[in-house]
């Protein structure tokens, strides 16, 4: 069957043809098993089903699944076997991912995101009242279909007059761009899917271009638990293409592996280890992750992430 989404503030309609769902590997006698022998081996986190999967299909570039956890976690969608947002604790994710760069910027107005087509971080984002614009480039468009379905408070993102959703290559998207954005934030799945070209250097090379003067660019980063070589071999091309001060912070998040989440925080202008401003009373009382002090904390890492990140 054939499905064209068409978003609101959609600039670009895609057409996908949809097939069947390939990830009944993951799912054995009413649980899901996030196994994944090549990016976190020997391992795996499953949830309880509520029935049979709301959605199942195979999009133009990964499987895509939607079900009820029978547990408190709500909603969950998962990308290739991979959870990416459950109803519990979204929040964690893209508040944090949101404000790290958002708030180490004094006054942000135009912002890009590449990846993130569940609107999360484009919720988060459009908070800052000084953001004239936000663009969303997500290389999926049932991505943004799923949500608007199934996570419609993470897809209210679409309907702000500030916000523009493309269906598109990110990698591509950013090759004419230059002193075009306040704040990048690349919201991407794991590096072995669609989101390959995202971790490297060319790609953060054209994210350095594209940034203004003070600029703030931040990304998924992974897990220091098992990921420690990856997060390694990204600072350092990261610092080689000219990026002043590139810095790590880490996050929990509960139902990604081992339990955490890390972000590359890239600038020339200062360290983003404290933030250049704060919300207000108004915006930080809604706030269920992120505050000024939590912002500082994300950025202490254990003894052992900072000496291997010191040789970078």
């Amino acid at each position: 069957s054939k499905a064209t989404v068409s978003v609101l503030n959609c600039v670009l309609t895609h057409t996908y043809t949809t097939r069947p769902a390939t990830m009944t590997d993951s799912i054995h006698k009413g649980w899901f098993s996030e196994v994944n022998q090549g990016f976190w081996p020997g391992q795996a986190l499953s949830l309880e089903m509520d029935g049979e999967p709301m959605w199942n299909k195979k999009s133009e570039y990964q499987d895509v699944l939607v079900f009820k956890n029978k547990g408190p976690w709500g909603t969950v969608f998962c990308l290739d076997g991979a959870i990416q947002v459950t109803d519990k604790d979204e929040f964690s994710y893209h508040e944090m991912l949101a404000n790290l760069p958002v708030c180490s910027h004094p006054e942000p107005k135009n912002v890009l995101i590449i990846g993130g087509g569940d609107g999360g971080v484009m919720r988060e984002v459009l908070k800052t009242k000084s953001v004239e614009t936000c663009t969303l480039c997500d290389i999926d468009a049932m991505v943004p279909e799923i949500s608007r379905k199934f996570f419609p408070h993470l897809s209210c993102s679409f309907d702000d007059p500030r916000a523009t959703l493309l269906v598109g290559d990110g990698f591509k998207f950013l090759e004419d761009k230059v002193d075009a954005y306040d704040v990048i934030i690349v919201d991407s799945s794991d590096p072995d899917g669609p989101a390959s070209t995202l971790f490297g250097k060319d790609f953060y090379s054209r994210c350095r271009k594209a940034l203004r003067p003070g600029g703030v660019i931040a990304t998924q980063g992974e897990s220091y638990w098992i990921h420690l070589d990856l997060i390694k071999s990204m600072v350092k091309f990261q610092k080689e293409i000219g990026f002043k001060h590139v810095e790590y912070a880490n996050i929990a998040m509960p139902t990604y592996p081992c339990g955490g989440i890390g972000f590359f925080i890239c600038s020339d202008e200062r360290s983003c280890a404290t933030p250049a401003r704060e919300h207000p009373e108004e915006v930080a009382n809604e706030l269920k992750m992120y505050s000024k002090e939590m912002h500082t904390q994300a950025f202490i890492l254990p003894p052992f992430v900072k000496r291997a990140l010191a040789d970078c």
